[in-house]
């Protein structure tokens, strides 16, 4: 009996891991802790920026937002997901609708109260941030176009709420933002070739559903060829270290990606399509020690 509790308690915290994207919100604290240590206060000691209490607490409370953010997203598109994801969806199904609405509102409270530690006006910027997700997972994901360029904003988010904290708005700054706005813009035009059976069936209005998956192929083409100015500027114009690396691979992960695009037309194909963006995103925030590795070296030990 009691090893049966133990079973169902561990399936319902494997459950909430899943509903809440655990491995993503962790890789989200890291490339904000990496960010501003080594990119936006390079000048200020390492100790001084992981153990700067306001920039934890907005980390925090940006980690916490986003998660109640998975959970609300969850909760509306619960039966595009059975379509769409199914054996996902059973273990998200562990935990009951309800209790999803009440660890969203507590997560939710705690982000407030997190931010309240930083200023009122972070108390401001997170109220609107949570109001804005539920928004979109409510109305504006549903909406084409819109739901594509909000969801990819609102993900974006985390690092401009780091950016405003050290007030570093230099150009190469932008242009890197630049880059990760316009991959993650593309993993969400992906995503929707990925599920188009389900939301077809529950009626999104996305750029697959609508267009069909030749113009969404046209789109993802056309932001291809844009992400790879930013790639060339930062290359070439600024001194970015031993990044260069990482850049020049995600060229040639760009350049089979727009190759096997083009033959793609089933969903494990969209699938690994979906997992090179992400790989790009998620190797692009340990990259970020390579800009001047010597010197990371020096600040760690």
């Amino acid at each position: 009996m009691a090893a049966a509790k133990n079973k169902r308690l561990m399936l319902k915290m494997l459950s909430l891991f899943s509903v809440v994207r655990g491995y993503n919100i962790l890789v989200l604290v890291i490339a904000q802790y990496l960010t501003s240590a080594f990119i936006l206060a390079p000048e200020l000691p390492l100790r001084e920026v992981i153990f700067d209490d306001y920039l934890f607490f907005l980390i925090l409370s940006s980690a916490t937002v986003i998660a109640s953010g998975y959970i609300i997203n969850n909760f509306y598109d619960s039966e595009k997901d059975l379509i769409n994801r199914p054996r996902k969806t059973m273990l998200d199904r562990f935990i009951s609708q309800r209790t999803k609405l009440s660890v969203y509102f507590i997560l939710n409270f705690a982000a407030i109260f997190f931010a309240s530690y930083v200023s009122f006006r972070a108390v401001v910027f997170f109220s609107i941030y949570i109001f804005m997700i539920w928004v979109y997972s409510y109305r504006i994901k549903r909406i084409l176009f819109l739901g594509n360029l909000v969801a990819s904003i609102l993900a974006i988010i985390p690092f401009f709420v780091v950016f405003i904290y050290y007030k570093n708005f230099e150009t190469v700054i932008f242009i890197h933002a630049t880059f990760l706005y316009l991959m993650i813009v593309m993993r969400e035009l992906v995503k929707d070739l990925e599920n188009l059976k389900g939301d077809l069936i529950q009626n999104y209005k996305t750029i697959p559903v609508v267009y069909g998956e030749n113009w969404s192929k046209f789109f993802l083409s056309i932001l291809t060829v844009i992400a790879i100015i930013p790639i060339l500027l930062l290359t070439t114009r600024f001194d970015i270290g031993l990044m260069d690396c990482y850049f020049y691979v995600s060229l040639l992960l760009l350049v089979f990606f727009v190759l096997f695009l083009y033959f793609s037309t089933a969903k494990w194909q969209y699938l690994l399509l979906h997992n090179i963006l992400k790989l790009i995103i998620v190797a692009g925030v340990f990259s970020i020690l390579l800009i001047e590795p010597s010197e990371v070296l020096n600040r760690v030990f």
